[in-house]
């Protein structure tokens, strides 16, 4: 199994790290357009493998896509990352040209390959992967929902003063500010609903602590966050790598599901080995199914941007 990680900053050099440490990986190749930096952390991270104890061997090279030939499954997580203040779909300009040029690169010398979008605005970038591409949309993946719902469960067990491993949630939608669906109708406790313990206030609350999750650690840190999305694209990469036939809320193109069309939204997944093996329908109270149209309509005004 040969993993391609494109983009060996904080984000991409955690996707490796975390890949690498699982062990179900055989190589992962870290890729960069600055001249040795991935070279640098794939070394870096090679000298953690004896002290963590993995045998995945980790690959930097300097933009030699050929280096990324027969990769199973491609991770983008290159482009300029959100600075404070900065929304997701301020990216837009630059990192769809990135993401444009790489998604062709790594076609070029890897053709069955499944890809892992990350890059902001990431429903954008997953869609105009789709768009560049033209490979069957199952092979086509955008991170941002596993992300996503990794907050909304921190949230949710912060609230309720529980273990994080009591507590299951999930978000779907647009992987922006405005656009994130927490399920709370959907969140559970140990298999209880969440609104059996957390007042309908709170979860208003617990809600909008999520959706600003990535704002939220911006403003602290200065730039976007990396530990989080690099072990949300190593838990898809698993689900993939291992067949093991996970649910998790990525972006992916729909036709007619959720009753919206020729577009790249968060929904439950089903991932396995070919990636997206299918779509999950579950039912959505009438808030979420507003609040869902509504995030439609803010990604499809964002994708009106591109140039495709």
């Amino acid at each position: 199994m040969k993993v391609t990680v494109v983009g060996a900053g904080a984000v991409g050099a955690s996707c490796a790290e975390y890949i690498a440490i699982k062990n179900f990986a055989s190589e992962v190749v870290l890729l960069d357009i600055k001249e040795g930096y991935a070279e640098g952390k794939a070394m870096d991270l090679m000298q953690c493998a004896s002290l963590n104890g993995f045998d995945t061997k980790i690959t930097g090279v300097t933009n030699d896509y050929s280096k990324t030939a027969n990769s199973d499954i491609c991770v983008i997580t290159s482009g300029i990352p959100r600075k404070p203040g900065m929304t997701r779909e301020e990216l837009i300009g630059i990192n769809a040209g990135i993401v444009k040029t790489v998604s062709t690169s790594l076609l070029e010398h890897s053709p069955n390959m499944i890809l892992i979008v990350v890059s902001n605005p990431m429903d954008t970038m997953t869609y105009l992967a789709h768009k560049a591409l033209g490979i069957p949309k199952n092979r086509i993946i955008g991170m941002g929902g596993a992300l996503d719902s990794a907050r909304f469960k921190y949230r949710l067990a912060e609230a309720l003063g529980a273990p994080i491993s009591d507590v299951d949630g999930m978000v779907i939608g647009g992987h922006s500010d405005t656009g994130m669906v927490p399920l709370t109708s959907h969140a559970t406790r140990n298999s209880i609903k969440v609104s059996e313990f957390l007042s309908e206030e709170r979860l208003e609350q617990v809600a909008a602590d999520t959706k600003v999750g990535g704002a939220t650690l911006t403003k602290l840190l200065g730039t976007s966050a990396w530990y989080a999305p690099g072990a949300a694209v190593s838990g898809l990469v698993q689900a993939i790598a291992c067949d093991q036939k996970k649910i998790f809320p990525c972006s992916t193109y729909l036709e007619g599901e959720y009753g919206l069309n020729d577009i790249c939204i968060g929904v439950p997944v089903v991932l396995g080995k070919n990636g997206i093996e299918s779509i999950v329908d579950i039912p959505l109270s009438d808030a979420e199914k507003a609040h869902m149209k509504a995030s439609a309509e803010g990604v499809s005004k964002t994708n009106g941007l591109l140039e495709v």
